[in-house]
């Protein structure tokens, strides 16, 4: 019987005309729309393209990228943000069909009345059929990794912790990156630490502060390469080099704060190198 009641009583809620928005409470209608879109077999990456309103809209208009209702085995997803949302920030979702053609469903939330144009989603192909390597079965993770600050997720291996300075990975063992996150040392600011992976030919994806994880798991997604950058108190106070070794015997770096390190025939990204260290300041001799 209770639960009869709290179903009534939502039911009104939402058969109740859309409150005023000068209040404070009370169900906010939002103007949503869905488009089914058919893919082929391959790897693509959707991105919600940047929209300078979105911080003072909640994010929106919004993104889900998902599978139709009735289901499909054939479509995986992975977004970069762990709660699925391409909010219009630059938020990117990974799509993988092993056997096309395949739809997803793309869902768009904007709030009513508003004047923006529907967001700009990009759809890019990654790898076709032929490229696209066989899965590998996940590799098991440590309940508890021990402290690192930086976490590599390599292909066989799983969630590989190290330190600045060390490489993380193994120069000629063929297993590639598919990810990694930094922890920001104490007196950095999170915010003040960022970074990217290379996915594609002039495809990054998007900013990630310290501490999130970037890139995919389980997608049989290699890095192509990355970029790091210090900014604010931390770009002043720290020194930002790192390095990369790929699939195939390439090199790339060290590079600087917020340059690409990537190499030139875009192979798998095998192992990376972060070095973070203190700037040395300068002191002045005294004369006698």
């Amino acid at each position: 019987m209770v639960q009869s009641r709290q179903a009534t009583k939502a039911a009104e809620i939402f058969a109740e005309p859309p409150p005023d928005p000068q209040t404070t409470t009370g169900v906010q209608e939002l103007k949503v729309t869905g488009h089914m879109m058919s893919l082929p077999a391959g790897l693509f990456c959707f991105v919600n393209e940047m929209n300078p309103a979105s911080a003072r809209q909640h994010g929106m208009p919004g993104v889900r990228v998902s599978p139709p209702p009735s289901g499909t085995a054939n479509v995986e997803i992975s977004a970069f943000r762990p709660d699925g949302w391409l909010n219009a920030d630059g938020d990117a979702a990974l799509v993988r069909v092993r056997k096309g053609p395949a739809q997803v469903l793309i869902t768009v939330y904007q709030l009513p009345n508003t004047v923006d144009p529907a967001p700009r989603l990009q759809v890019r192909q990654l790898l076709g059929a032929q490229d696209m390597p066989a899965p590998t079965a996940p590799a098991a993770v440590d309940a508890a990794p021990a402290p690192s600050d930086v976490m590599a997720h390599i292909q066989t291996r799983g969630d590989v912790p190290t330190r600045f300075g060390d490489w993380a990975g193994e120069p000629g063992s063929q297993n590639w990156i598919e990810g990694f996150a930094i922890n920001a040392p104490a007196g950095i600011d999170p915010s003040e630490l960022s970074y990217q992976a290379v996915l594609g030919r002039g495809w990054l994806s998007p900013w990630v502060e310290a501490g999130a994880y970037c890139g995919s798991r389980g997608m049989a997604l290699p890095l192509l390469g990355f970029r790091v950058r210090l900014n604010g108190q931390a770009a002043q106070q720290y020194e930002l080099s790192y390095a990369a070794r790929f699939i195939g015997g390439a090199s790339a770096g060290p590079v600087g704060n917020d340059e690409t390190c990537e190499g030139d025939t875009l192979a798998p990204l095998e192992a990376l190198q972060i070095s973070l260290a203190p700037r040395l300041r300068k002191t002045g001799r005294q004369r006698r």
